[in-house]
């Protein structure tokens, strides 16, 4: 299922590892307000200090500062945050990638501490994906390994992805790992009766999962504004939202914004007698209470189902049932995945170059 080396297969005592982990994350005013993906980085970070890791350091973008400084987008807050998160552990963070400060940085760093460097996204190289770039933070951080952490970014062929791999032995971290092989049990041996759920706003992004997909599950539903928009399909295995809950105030009067209670009972009812169920995209406009009704009407089903194989992915969707898991933690899935467009095209079966760029076992 993943024919990647990972961190469980190298020998890393004594090294210092470069790990890209994905803390592209949501901020207001210099606080982070959403801590997933840095969670989700900690067992990677955790596994390497326990085989014995000399120093650990972090690679990662925030934002879309288009290879300017950009003092809003800095990572020093979430290096605060993992600090929070590690409070028995050495964090520390550079405002910078590579040259003097860094070099410095890692030659000061305690045996077994974490160095945080500077948003990617502040240098030109990084998106351009410059073997220069890499080999100069290579270089800098006298990594001997590097880790891909951030299957948030794989499918993209960026410096931390691409040409770092060309630098430095180069394998998959636990989380890269763990979604991987979770999203291609969905689309290689999924246990059935296996329910797909497509939501949002855009056709055109979901129009591939659904071809995919109609091969292989017994059930497709469409909701969201795809639905709304009046979405169609000739395949018996796909079901439409077939009524909504419309605004009635407003900008909103008169527009289609949920589905409706028939259409989120049957889909309810579908996914409670299902052993898998893949779900992508809200099904109404969820950021208003009034039309989140049949998002958490679906995220607790799945969540109350034991037996259930649920493996929730896009970056709306995950976001939203991570902040209802806050308010009703007894909620479980099997995965909430940490990528959006990775997410979606490794499901509908494109090959990543973050991926292929790892090191085969």
């Amino acid at each position: 299922m993943f024919d990647k080396k990972s961190v469980s297969d190298v020998n890393v005592r004594n090294q210092t590892v470069l790990v890209r982990v994905d803390y592209n994350v949501p901020m207001k005013d210099g606080i982070v307000t959403d801590d997933l993906r840095i969670r989700a980085s900690i067992p990677t970070i955790e596994l390497l200090e326990k085989k014995g890791a000399r120093r650990i350091i972090l690679i990662s973008h925030l934002g879309r500062p288009k290879g300017q400084k950009v003092p809003e987008l800095s990572l020093a807050p979430v290096a605060e945050k993992l600090k929070d998160l590690l409070p028995d552990k050495k964090v520390f963070f550079v405002s910078d990638v590579s040259g003097p400060d860094v070099e410095e940085a890692v030659e000061n760093l305690p045996v077994g501490g974490i160095l945080l460097l500077e948003n990617l996204r502040f240098f030109p190289g990084e998106e351009a994906n410059s073997t220069d770039f890499a080999r100069e933070i290579a270089e800098s951080t006298h990594a001997d390994l590097f880790v891909q952490d951030g299957f948030a970014v794989v499918h993209r062929a960026h410096a931390s992805t691409d040409a770092i791999t060309k630098e430095l032995p180069s394998v998959a971290g636990l989380l890269l790992e763990k979604e991987v092989t979770a999203l291609k049990a969905i689309t290689e041996k999924p246990e059935h009766p296996f329910i797909v759920v497509i939501g949002g706003a855009k056709v055109d992004d979901k129009q591939p999962l659904i071809d995919k997909f109609a091969k292989i599950a017994d059930k497709i539903v469409v909701g969201g504004k795809i639905a709304a928009d009046g979405y169609t399909s000739p395949l018996d295995t796909v079901y439409v939202a077939e009524d909504f809950r419309e605004g009635t105030e407003g900008e909103d009067a008169g527009k289609k914004l949920d589905i409706g209670p028939i259409s989120d009972e049957k889909i309810c009812n579908m996914c409670q007698n299902a052993k898998t169920v893949l779900w992508n995209g809200l099904l109404g406009l969820a950021e208003k209470p009034e039309f989140a009704i049949s998002s958490t009407d679906l995220a607790q089903t799945l969540g109350r189902a034991p037996d259930l194989t649920s493996v929730i992915c896009g970056g709306d969707t995950t976001g939203f049932v991570e902040n209802l898991q806050k308010k009703e933690p007894d909620l479980q899935y099997s995965l909430i995945s940490t990528g959006g467009g990775a997410a979606l095209e490794l499901l509908s079966g494109v090959e990543l170059p973050g991926i292929e760029a790892l090191e085969d076992k």
